[in-house]
């Protein structure tokens, strides 16, 4: 046997495990719900969660946010911010970014997915490093950002929300491949009854409702006023359409008016699977035309597109 071939030596993830504890660099584990399974003593300090908690990360973000510690998050509306975040964490085997604490210090972190949703994010200081082209990087993320995200929701606007579509498509891991197009049911009206901002709210809280129940690796899309793109990789027909059922379920239950508590809306949905080779247009041309069925046949419901 060759020294490159002698076997590892025992209690190798003893001495890693140690290793990790002991290091000022930043390590989590995340799981495919995005909660947090493991975390080394300096990522709990630098975003204050306590020894045993395994919060998800939009609770550790939450909680940063109301208490001004850890991440530093400069917006109003935190669920937005939070929104926005998600349509580019964990949609990639690997991501890498500048991220600021409130303490002042400033990281870079890498996210590392596994196809099955698993995250490992590691995040190492570089305040020391030199700053001289630092705000013109930061304004360059940002600016890409915003033109990526739809300004009411948060969520990925259309022309993301298809590229993030075509670069699934575009991968081999992933499949197989569903998408779900959805519109709000008898929507006008409610903006003629009840008034465009009671609209916004309600489109508002579809972009919720939608993201709470959608995997990390799952992308959404408002792609038109309230249209809205649900992309579901490494998800056949039977669990996509549960997932959509589980949305439509959701949404018929959610009174987003507190000024009209007894008001309620529904949501139509196509769904279709992708074949290999479609493009990105292609296959919401698919979903698109069950949902129109979906909505000819009365509302309110999911209708699948043929293979």
């Amino acid at each position: 046997m060759t020294e490159a071939e002698s076997p590892l030596p025992q209690g190798l993830a003893e001495i890693m495990m140690r290793l990790q504890e002991d290091s000022p660099l930043l390590v989590a584990l995340f799981d495919e719900h995005d909660r947090l399974r493991h975390a080394n003593p300096a990522w709990r300090s630098a975003y204050f969660i306590g020894p045993g908690q395994e919060p998800s990360w939009a609770e550790i973000m939450r909680d940063n946010h109301a208490h001004k510690h850890g991440a530093a998050i400069d917006t109003d509306n935190i669920e937005a911010w939070i929104a926005n975040i998600s349509t580019r964490r964990g949609k990639q085997p690997f991501r890498a970014f500048e991220a600021n604490l409130c303490d002042g210090r400033w990281l870079w972190m890498t996210e590392t997915a596994q196809a099955q949703g698993w995250m490992l994010c590691v995040g190492s200081e570089i305040t020391s490093l030199r700053q001289d082209s630092r705000a013109l990087r930061m304004a360059h993320t940002q600016a890409l950002a915003a033109a990526q995200t739809d300004n009411l929701t948060g969520l990925s606007n259309r022309r993301h929300g298809m590229q993030l579509l075509q670069d699934a498509l575009n991968q081999t891991e992933p499949w197989p491949i569903c998408v779900a197009a959805f519109d709000l049911d008898h929507f006008k009206q409610i903006n003629d009854s009840l008034g465009h901002a009671a609209g916004d709210r309600v489109i508002c809280d579809f972009a919720s409702q939608m993201q709470a129940g959608s995997r990390r690796e799952d992308g959404c899309a408002r792609i038109g006023g309230e249209e809205f793109l649900l992309i579901l990789p490494a998800a056949g027909l039977p669990q996509a359409q549960a997932i959509v059922e589980r949305l439509l379920s959701r949404v018929r239950q959610s009174r987003p008016l507190p000024e009209h508590p007894d008001h309620s809306y529904t949501c139509s949905a196509g769904l279709a699977q992708a074949i290999w080779g479609e493009t990105a247009e292609a296959l919401l041309r698919r979903a698109d035309k069950a949902l129109y069925r979906a909505k000819a046949e009365g509302r309110n419901r999911i209708a699948i597109a043929p293979g």
